[in-house]
């Protein structure tokens, strides 16, 4: 307990708020804290140029400069508790780094700050923060993370905390300055513009995550895109392969055809003419002998003799025609050479013609092309609607070049067609919409659906399978006097955003975007749709009361 108590005395009596060691030479303000000579001192002559100096823990303030002089009780109390050892050192203590924000009270080597405070203009460390925390002079100090920024606070020219905000020249100023130079400027506090500002960037930040959410949607797209095009070309490489073995396979399978039908004819023809030249063979020796035999007989003298073995060596056998022997020197199987050379030069060409197509087919991957974010850029995209007659219901008047439809109670003197529709008040674009497309629908009325949708949308019975925006063909905004909402396959979003009788639709048929805008002076987003589109689009519309009116602007 009693050691207990001597450092309680150490952190009570003895210790300097600024230094947070024992005192050295101390002395005592007249607001009754007690500090170093040389802490006091150089805190106070940091403040000379203010020339206003502060207590450094209640801020209570002297002018002029007090003139210190050394406390001998407390002076005398230090040196007895000297002489009981050193008090131990503090366990935790943060010095600041050279990226860390210093205590500005602290002297010697200075502790990590953990607060800054806004009115003091000063960063303190846990010990010297406490004072913010216990005096009630302190509640109405703003106390923030450490800043090494505190002052960019300060007004270079009146020294002054810049508590207020010129919307005139868009800078922080004191409230000096709305008396001085920005005196009839629009100003107001700078917590004040800071609310302001909070709700924009607020906005800002919304716009932001609803960006990183589209980018990320498209990422998502991209990836499924690699992944299809990485599939269909593994499958296209897999058939590829089976197809040429298959062609391979033919092709040996002919060539070994070929090659044993050729063999076996040279079998046969080689054993014919073996089998002829060993007949002449051996009538060549055949001949021979009886050559040599008759030579013989031509040499005797015996008369009588000679005519006895005349008869049977005069005898010859019957010759081996000549006829029999068909000789086509090196041309033997030319005609198959021949035939397999015009199979070869048809196969080249087939394969030519064919390997042009393969190779002139283009797998395109393009990133979705960015939405334009002012009309100007909406604009290049500009497509001319007209309006089809053989789609619009019978009380759809059409005028201004087929671009306008106008509710009327009598009916219109029209052809009767397959593609009308029949119950909705509805019509649908000549065009053919794909790519990249904008228009501009400007409305009178009670309210109407800005539509686009497939050709092959229902057109005909009294089930909502024909009506814009209530089936999986028709996407569809309903424009109201005071409100928006969208449909799609029935299911109703309600949609936010300023009433407008203008709508402008964009639509990137390829990357699956269609989005609906709000046209003033300005061009808000109404709504956007990311999905698949397997058809090519209309453009339509669908009125709703008498003498409403729904036209296609010219952009052009």
């Amino acid at each position: 307990m009693a050691q207990k108590g001597v450092q309680l005395e150490r952190e009570t009596l003895i210790s300097c708020p600024i230094c947070l060691d024992l005192l050295k030479d101390p002395v005592t303000t007249t607001c009754g804290h007690s500090y170093c000579m040389e802490c006091i001192k150089g805190f106070w002559d940091g403040e000379d140029e203010k020339k206003l100096h502060s207590c450094p823990q209640c801020r209570q303030s002297f002018t002029p400069r007090p003139v210190l002089l050394k406390n001998t009780m407390l002076a005398a109390l230090v040196e007895e508790l000297k002489k009981t050892g050193p008090p131990p050192a503090p366990a935790d203590l943060c010095y600041a780094g050279a990226e860390d924000v210093a205590c500005d009270v602290c002297t010697g080597r200075k502790l990590r700050a953990c607060k800054s405070c806004l009115v003091c203009l000063i960063s303190y460390c846990d010990k010297h923060l406490q004072l913010h925390y216990e005096s009630p002079a302190f509640e109405k100090h703003k106390l923030v993370e450490p800043s090494k920024k505190l002052q960019e606070n300060i007004c270079s020219r009146h020294d002054e905390v810049m508590k207020m905000f010129c919307r005139t020249d868009q800078q922080c100023i004191c409230l000096i300055c709305t008396m001085d130079e920005h005196k009839g400027h629009d100003t107001v506090s700078a917590a004040a513009e800071r609310t302001e500002r909070q709700r924009e960037l607020e906005g800002s930040r919304l716009n932001i995550q609803q960006r990183i959410h589209d980018r990320e949607k498209e990422v998502k797209l991209l990836q499924q895109e690699v992944e299809a095009v990485n599939g269909s070309a593994d499958k296209a490489v897999e058939d590829s392969e089976k197809m040429f073995t298959e062609l391979i396979r033919l092709m040996e399978k002919r060539s070994s055809d070929v090659k044993q039908q050729v063999r076996s004819k040279q079998k046969r023809e080689v054993s014919r003419v073996t089998e002829l030249q060993e007949k002449l063979e051996q009538e060549i020796s055949e001949l021979k002998r009886r050559d040599a035999e008759l030579k013989l007989l031509s040499h005797t003298e015996d008369h009588n003799q000679f005519l006895h073995s005349y008869p049977s060596l005069s005898a010859l056998s019957e010759p081996t025609h000549s006829s029999s022997i068909n000789i086509r020197p090196l041309s033997y199987f030319e005609d198959v050479t021949a035939a397999l050379s015009a199979v070869r030069d048809k196969l080249q060409d087939v394969l030519r013609e064919e390997w042009t197509n393969v190779s002139s087919t283009e797998v395109e991957v393009l990133l979705p092309a960015a939405e334009p974010t002012t009309r100007a850029g909406f604009l290049q995209y500009s497509q001319e609607i007209t309006l089809d007659p053989n789609t619009a219901q019978t009380q759809l008047l059409l005028s201004e070049g087929s671009r306008k439809a106008t509710l009327v109670k009598q009916n219109q003197s029209y052809s009767r067609h397959p593609d009308r529709f029949t119950l909705y008040r509805q019509v649908l674009s000549r065009e053919s919409l794909t790519g990249r497309c904008y228009w501009e629908v400007e409305w009178r009325g009670a309210g109407v659906f800005v539509a686009v949708a497939y050709k092959n949308i229902i057109r005909a019975g009294i089930g909502d399978e024909s009506l814009f925006g209530f089936n999986d063909k028709s996407w569809s905004l309903v424009c109201k006097q005071n409100s928006y909402s969208f449909r799609y396959n029935s299911i109703n979003t309600p949609v936010s955003g300023p009433p407008s009788s203008r709508v402008g639709v964009y639509l990137d048929h390829r990357a699956g975007v269609l989005s609906f805008y709000s046209v003033s002076e300005t061009m808000t987003l109404l709504h956007r749709v990311q999905t698949t589109f397997t058809q090519p689009l209309h453009a339509g519309v669908w009125v709703h009361d008498y003498g409403a009116t729904a036209e296609f602007s010219k952009l052009k």
